[in-house]
């Protein structure tokens, strides 16, 4: 994994949980350029509204980002924001950095104070235990995951190796538009302002805003971007060959982890990518794709190895993209074998059991090629399962175990 200079991390367990870890802190040696993007949730949590504010005043000194897990501070009043508050200054205090250089994240329950003492202590013993091992920070963000999700890359800038270092959680409440979707990168990278917040907005865009487990957006979600420049290469500026080799690493981290949580779904036990090709335009072919993976039909039918190909093309239909349907043609495969469904509009003969066994594979492809022009776009999503139910029917109760 490669580690971004100047980033340190840590990860406890500071009571919240009963036994894993459930509060994290990622810090800068030096201020950060930041840039956030943030849930279109009406109802937004307390770091959220803390760090839409803070990003306003100041998102060139930046110097850590403290995330806690299982209660998610959100829908929690007047309250939750000066815990929020409390929370900066108590990591400020410790850190012996301005308050107004703390970055918030919090995951979990909507609804629950956090418990102040708790998350103070936490913040104290976590700044001592600062190293350069992100794993127990990764761990500390989870809340329904199964397993945690980091990705990195180096690219050479200006004979310079530039690290990018992703690490993100989510499990359920996936949905384009942002999700349960906790994501923070970090680079060492020396970029303006303004080409990182292009970097950012234009990646999730076409990655962890093209993805959906369950069709619920969550209060809290968030994906920020850090960079320090301790690389040393020359300021990377906005549509600069540099800016275009960043973004492509950038990316390349982004996509990696949008995939990890749709796998990773509360129950899921397939992985769905959904490519939509030759459209008219990219809005188009994103809008269809989005709706086909975000199909609860599309999920259950695809769990249950049904080869029910009619869910994919009404999930298209109903995207509100105009189409000719006799020009549209489907495919189902798994990355070994893929069988044709529909041609220019009209049915093949089907082998049931053949689909059926390209279904069972763990990872599916859902092409649509609508034969009108040269833009794509891909989604991602996973099916719906028993398990996701009995998860989310008792996810307080099953919270509480943690």
């Amino acid at each position: 994994m490669e580690v971004p200079k100047g980033f340190l991390f840590s990860g406890l367990n500071c009571g919240i949980k009963r036994y894993r870890k459930d509060l994290g802190i990622a810090y800068s040696t030096s201020d950060c350029v930041a840039s956030g993007v943030f849930t279109t949730n009406v109802a937004k949590a307390a770091p959220i509204l803390y760090n839409l504010k803070l990003l306003e005043e100041n998102s060139t000194k930046i110097r850590a980002v403290v995330v806690n897990s299982k209660i998610a501070n959100s829908c929690t009043g007047q309250q939750g924001l000066e815990n929020a508050y409390r929370t900066a200054q108590k990591a400020a205090q410790v850190l012996h950095v301005d308050p107004s250089s703390i970055l918030l994240a919090s995951t979990g329950i909507i609804g629950l104070q956090l418990p102040m003492d708790k998350i103070e202590a936490g913040i104290e013993a976590a700044s001592m235990c600062l190293n350069e091992d992100p794993t127990p920070f990764a761990e500390a963000i989870t809340t329904t995951d199964t397993f945690i999700k980091m990705s990195s890359r180096k690219v050479e800038i200006d004979g310079k190796r530039v690290h990018i270092l992703g690490i993100a959680k989510g499990s359920g409440m996936i949905h384009p538009n942002m999700a349960t979707v906790l994501s923070f990168l970090f680079t060492d990278a020396n970029i303006s302002p303004d080409a990182l917040k292009k970097a950012l907005k234009a990646s999730v865009e076409k990655s962890y805003n093209m993805i959906d487990v369950d069709g619920d957006t969550s209060t809290n979600d968030m994906v920020l971007a850090l960079a320090n420049g301790q690389a040393g290469n020359e300021r990377i500026e906005e549509d600069s060959p540099e800016f275009l080799k960043f973004f492509e690493s950038f990316h390349e981290i982004n996509v990696e982890l949008a995939k990890m949580i749709v796998k990773d779904g509360e129950g899921a036990t397939k992985l769905i990518e959904v490519r939509v090709v030759h459209a008219p335009d990219e809005l188009s072919a994103r809008r269809i794709a989005r709706s086909i993976v975000s199909s609860n039909l599309v999920k259950t039918a695809i769990h249950a190895q049904d080869p029910n190909w009619g869910r994919i093309v009404a999930a298209a239909g109903c995207s509100g993209v105009n189409f000719d349907l006799a020009k549209l043609d489907l495919y189902i495969g798994n990355g070994k074998n893929t069988i044709t469904v529909l041609k220019c509009g009209d049915p093949c003969e089907l082998n049931e059991e053949e689909a059926s066994s390209v279904l069972s594979a763990s990872e599916i492809v859902l092409t649509v090629d609508l034969n009108e022009g040269v833009d794509s776009a891909t989604a991602w999503g996973c099916d719906l399962s028993e398990e996701y139910i009995k998860k989310n029917g008792r996810y307080k109760a099953w919270a509480k175990t943690l």
